[in-house]
């Protein structure tokens, strides 16, 4: 009754899991374009980091490609017109998460023209400063199209100053449901690869390494003959096992270094990237467009004609849809994002942002809702996990409200990828455990936050007024010398003016 066959499957594979593929017939498909919307509703917030601060206001007109939002902070990125149109709105709209909660976003009302901002176009990006070439992906708003959507400009300044021994161009894509990777590695590969040499050449990595999920012949194909003019760049072929897609599962089956608890790939002199992000480089320092659109898987078994397709960032999610003929059924869950680390949504009237990879109308067929079981401690969770966690210790430890216990056993790390759930022969929502218990931390330390800034305005009031009184107090006592000495240098002069008197 607790599915042994998915732990024997499990022992035999070793970390991580083999989800159900469901990327046909989906990635057998050529990229659409979808139709221009009418109206777009673009975030402030598409990406790790501050939020961009708003450089337009409601009825100003602007055109495709146009900045609406600029960085606000090191770890930032500006935000850009999907379109020509006019500012309707700067206002709150549902943002792209399961919170369901409102975001700060930018309205636009199509005009129906499309008319391009005048383009910047480079010269010869491997003629530019590798310093140039940051500033110009930081100009362009790229972040990483992978869903991890760290600011692309930081990870290039970074890495030259570390001296970052690899690049390594992600192509796993392991979520089951979505090609948009995929696609994108068959029909433009040259110019994945073209993106990818620019941002090793502003990196200075000596080693550029392409990883590909072997479950993918036919983008192995076409990226080999990319890369073939290029002697230097390797193309690697990856077991298709879920999470490889991930970061540090790269780095390891890769090259075979750890990236050890809170560090980064750079401190261990490596950079990941995604195929998706190293194409927006290339449309950026070649043609000089800023990111304003993506590729998205649209699939599920809700959805009547599921693609990929190329959107305008801001479209909303029930554009999509209906551009692939609506839904069949009442969806059971709506995910932005693959069904493993994807976000259900709230509803479909929320916007595509740059870190979207596909949009999900998954049936009750396709999300079993079975009764959690008690844990039996088999240890399949910590088998799966590719972080080399004990999933069931740190659950026990948040069900009995010990949160330092939990962070003992490596809450942070959590990548949050839902390994351990699938695995779960008792269906426990470990994911769902450990994110609860993340947030519960962040609310601690926002509060500690407070706490410490409340302490510190108290101590600055406490020392102002210290700082008055004594001021005060030197003032007074100056006052008091300047009138005894007023006093007695009248004394000396009427001496001086009557000194029989005196005598």
């Amino acid at each position: 009754m607790f599915g042994l066959s998915r732990i024997l499957e499990q022992l035999a594979v070793g970390w991580g899991v083999h989800p159900h593929p469901q990327k046909a017939p989906v990635a057998g498909l050529s990229i659409a374009a979808a139709p221009l919307a009418s109206r777009f509703h673009v975030p402030l917030q598409q990406h790790i980091g501050a939020p961009g601060k708003p450089v337009v206001k409601v009825g100003q007109q602007v055109r495709k490609g146009e900045p609406i939002a600029r960085s606000s902070a090191n770890i930032s990125a500006p935000v850009h017109a999907p379109t020509s149109g006019q500012v309707t709105a700067i206002a709150e709209f549902t943002a792209p998460h399961s919170s369901g909660l409102p975001t700060p976003t930018i309205t636009i009302e199509a005009d129906g023209a499309d008319r391009w901002l005048e383009l910047d176009v480079p010269p010869d990006p491997f003629c530019l400063p590798p310093e140039d070439i940051a500033a110009r992906v930081e100009a362009a708003g790229i972040v990483g199209m992978g869903g991890a959507t760290f600011p692309a400009a930081v990870k290039l300044s970074l890495g030259r100053r570390t001296r970052v021994q690899q690049l390594i161009l992600n192509g796993g894509e392991c979520e089951p449901y979505l090609s948009c990777d995929d696609r994108l590695m068959r029909e433009r590969a040259v110019e994945v690869i073209d993106g990818a040499r620019m941002m090793q050449y502003a990196i200075g990595a000596p080693e550029l390494i392409v990883a590909i999920e072997d479950n993918k012949p036919d983008a192995i194909a076409a990226m080999r003959i990319a890369v073939e003019p290029f002697g230097d760049i390797q193309l690697r072929p990856v077991p298709s096992r879920y999470p490889m897609g991930s970061e540090k599962q790269l780095i390891r089956t890769l090259i075979g270094k750890e990236v050890p608890p809170n560090a980064r790939p750079m401190d261990v002199g490596v950079v990941v990237h995604n195929v998706g992000t190293a194409y927006a480089v290339h449309r950026a320092l070649r043609f000089g467009e800023p990111l304003i659109s993506r590729i998205v898987t649209v699939n599920g078994g809700a959805v009547a004609a599921p693609r990929n397709l190329e959107v305008r960032i801001g479209t909303l999610v029930r554009d999509l849809f209906d551009y692939c003929g609506g839904l069949t059924q009442d969806p059971a869950r709506i995910v932005m994002g693959g069904p493993m680390m994807g976000q259900q949504l709230p509803n479909i009237d929320v916007p595509i942002v740059k870190g979207t990879s596909g949009v999900l109308a998954l049936t009750r067929q396709e999300t079993p809702r079975a009764e959690p079981a008690p844990c039996i401690r088999c240890a399949t969770c910590v088998g799966a996990c590719p972080i080399g966690l004990m999933p069931l210790e740190i659950a026990a430890f948040i069900r009995a409200g010990d949160l330092n216990g939990a962070l003992g056993y490596g809450l942070k790390d959590c990548i949050a990828c839902g390994t351990c759930a699938y695995a779960c022969p008792a269906h426990l929502p470990l994911v769902h455990y450990f994110n609860h218990a993340k947030g519960e931390l962040a609310a601690r330390e926002r509060a500690k936050l407070k706490q410490e800034a409340a302490r510190q305005l108290t101590q600055a009031r406490s020392e102002r007024h210290a700082r008055e009184a004594r001021e005060k107090a030197a003032a007074a006592a100056a006052r008091k010398a300047a009138k005894q000495a007023a006093k007695a240098a009248a004394a000396a002069a009427a001496t001086a003016e009557n000194p029989e008197a005196n005598a």
